[in-house]
């Protein structure tokens, strides 16, 4: 009894801090999104009910980002982890200069978004004086000047898709790298005396040994993805309503502090419809798990 009120005393801090920026943050949100008319000035509110869901699932600027964040999710996850896995598996067969290489993966990682998104419009935005480094490559290919900031929406949904996938690579290929280096070199030996190929090597030992850090990278990278704000700002500035860029939490964002702000209720209807959509993709990544992962 004495061991347990020891240890309820060790969690406390921990408990009330949970509690304090966690639990108390989300009932209040689930609370505001059903007070109608809300204003923080005054903290009145003029009924009680539904109208801000429906008034958010109705609104054309939040289908649009729910448009955008669901491509955005659905593009970047797969193909960054497929990347992250292909140049990890590079990186361990290297045995010179390995670390370096690792270290110049890393570096989009530790480096300023915005800093980033800047480098990128430089390499895809047209000006006066020039098409941009990316439409002068595909120029040789004989595809004409293509406006990645301002033009067509495929257009700009590549370039923040290829922006994304550029920034979550490094720590994906760091957790990857780790994970395939902690495999036992025994079961490749083994393999390679029954004369296993290095491709099937790498499917029936490499993929199930990793198959728990691979869940994990696609867990996290679906919530992350879904949390997309500062990518899309990063290329096309805060207005992104205006660019059709607009994600989930963008619109939260601008419901509450944008020019369209004052609407904490609405604000937080989008967050709740936000988090179950991520709680649904996290259920059903669980209920796969249990199938396709090996602990």
């Amino acid at each position: 009894m004495k061991n347990n009120l020891k240890g309820w005393l060790y969690l406390l801090p921990s408990i009330a801090f949970l509690g304090v920026f966690l639990v108390y943050p989300l009932v209040d949100v689930f609370v505001y999104s059903f007070e109608e008319g809300f204003n923080f000035a005054s903290q009145t509110y003029f009924g009680v009910g539904g109208y801000n869901y429906e008034y958010v699932l109705r609104d054309p600027y939040f289908l649009q980002a729910l448009k955008n964040t669901f491509i955005l999710v659905f593009i970047t996850v797969p193909l960054s982890t497929a990347l992250a896995l292909l140049i990890s598996v590079g990186l361990t067969s290297i045995k010179k200069l390995r670390n370096l290489f690792q270290t110049v993966y890393f570096l989009p990682y530790v480096t300023n978004t915005l800093a980033v998104g800047i480098v990128f419009m430089i390499l895809f935005k047209q000006t006066s004086y020039s098409d941009g480094l990316i439409n002068n490559v595909l120029g040789w290919f004989g595809v004409a000047p293509i406006d990645f900031v301002n033009g067509p929406y495929w257009a700009k949904m590549t370039m923040l898709s290829v922006y994304t996938v550029w920034i979550v690579l490094p720590f994906k290929i760091l957790i990857f790298t780790s994970a395939l280096a902690s495999v036992n070199e025994n079961y490749y030996n083994a393999a390679k005396v029954d004369g296993a190929s290095s491709i099937k090597r790498f499917f029936k030992i490499t993929l199930p040994m990793i198959s728990p850090t691979t869940f994990y990278l696609i867990i996290t990278g679906f919530i992350g993805a879904f949390k997309a704000y500062s990518d899309a700002v990063a290329l096309f500035g805060t207005d992104l309503n205006a660019n059709g860029m607009n994600t989930i939490v963008g619109y939260i964002y601008d419901m509450l502090y944008g020019d369209s702000g004052g609407y904490p209720s609405f604000a937080s209807a989008a967050a709740v419809i936000l988090f179950f959509i991520v709680l649904t993709i996290t259920c059903i990544n669980l209920l796969v798990s249990k199938k396709r992962v090996h602990y």
